[in-house]
């Protein structure tokens, strides 16, 4: 079966219709959608069995198990989109950049970029080179009926956090370094990485995703005057590249409540706020920015620190965070970062039924 077969399985107006998809344009959907990042993973005892034994790059470029640990807070949960079961290193490592995942520690890369040699000779991506993932987004098409499939990437910025550092970094200071030393060098590493991150991205929605999320996890780490510098063109050119795909497009970051304006201006349809800004004040601080906008769209924000809190505690920061919510033009529930690996999957299905039945 093509993926094009596969899509042809649901209606459009079906999946036009989905809660996520409608709040994604600003409309009003029939209930808040809800979708966890890291909802597919280690909170749940039935990814820890199928995983077992199998490394984390080994199991992003399975499409069988893709497919399988992409499903399963779906059907576990009823949540209102499938985050398709990837990391941010993938297109990176089928590139053929030497890196892998350690177990505790996150990516390590063999050879960190350091110089303008190390960018000349980064390669391209090639779409042969990630035909797992799209075989994988060919089988959930088939499996996921109504429910939006989510595609997403590692944006410039955090992807060459870790070619510089080397692996996952506290405070950046290679990296840092780098962009104010030689800023030459910084801006044809970030170019690299866009067309890469924008390959994949195109490959995904051209496989049949309905939304794409843009992580710049470490964007945080920077001030507005050098993310404007140094970052935005870069992320603008991944968001803008991708304006004529008509899927929703999401830009999340980390410790970024300084920077969301800037962020949107990336191009992005949606964008999502950690626990740390207030969905309403970020709201005003996206309106200020750009009056002549439309009112935005946000995603967020709960922290995930919360899921372990009890639940009158947990209630009432739902019911606050979706009564911020209503300042956008539409709202997207998520968390402020992603779900903690010990968090109690019971939790995060009835966080799920509280957030469906909020009106």
């Amino acid at each position: 079966m093509t993926n094009t077969e596969s899509t042809s399985a649901v209606p459009a107006t079906a999946l036009s219709e989905a809660p996520l998809l409608v709040a994604a344009r600003g409309g009003t959907p029939s209930r808040t959608p809800v979708w966890f990042m890291r909802q597919a993973g280690r909170s749940l005892p039935e990814y820890r069995k199928l995983r077992e034994g199998t490394a984390m790059l080994d199991a992003c470029t399975d499409p069988e198990m893709v497919c399988e640990i992409t499903m399963q807070p779906v059907r576990r949960h009823d949540v209102d989109g499938a985050i398709l079961f990837s990391d941010i290193v993938v297109p990176l490592k089928a590139a053929g950049i030497d890196l892998d995942i350690v177990p505790g520690t996150g990516p390590v890369v063999a050879n960190p970029v350091r110089s303008a040699a190390d960018v000349a000779a980064l390669p391209e991506l090639e779409p042969e080179q990630v035909r797992p993932v799209l075989d994988a987004i060919g089988l959930l098409l088939a499996e996921l009926g109504g429910t939006p499939l989510i595609g997403f990437a590692g944006a410039p910025f955090t992807l060459a956090s870790y070619l510089v550092e080397g692996g996952p970094s506290r405070n950046h200071e290679r990296t840092k370094a780098l962009m104010h030393s030689d800023p030459d060098t910084w801006h044809a590493l970030l170019d690299k990485l866009a067309g890469i991150t924008s390959t994949f991205l195109r490959l995904q929605v051209e496989a049949g995703v309905s939304a794409v999320q843009l992580f710049d996890s470490w964007a945080g780490a920077l001030s507005e005057r050098d993310y404007r510098r140094f970052v935005l063109p870069h992320s603008r050119r991944v968001l803008g590249g991708l304006a004529d795909a008509g899927v929703p497009r999401i830009h999340f970051g980390v410790g970024t409540g300084e920077l969301l304006p800037a962020m949107r201006e990336a191009g992005a349809d949606v964008v999502g706020v950690d626990w740390r800004t207030p969905l309403d004040t970020a709201v005003r601080r996206l309106q200020e920015a750009a009056p002549d906008l439309p009112k935005p769209v946000v995603q967020g924000n709960l922290d995930p620190a919360l899921l372990f809190a009890g639940r009158p505690a947990l209630e009432a920061e739902i019911r606050r965070i979706h009564a911020e919510g209503r300042a956008a033009a539409g709202h997207v529930f998520n968390l402020g970062h992603g779900v903690l690996p010990d968090t109690d999957p019971e939790v995060i299905t009835w966080a799920v039924e509280l957030v469906h039945g909020l009106r």
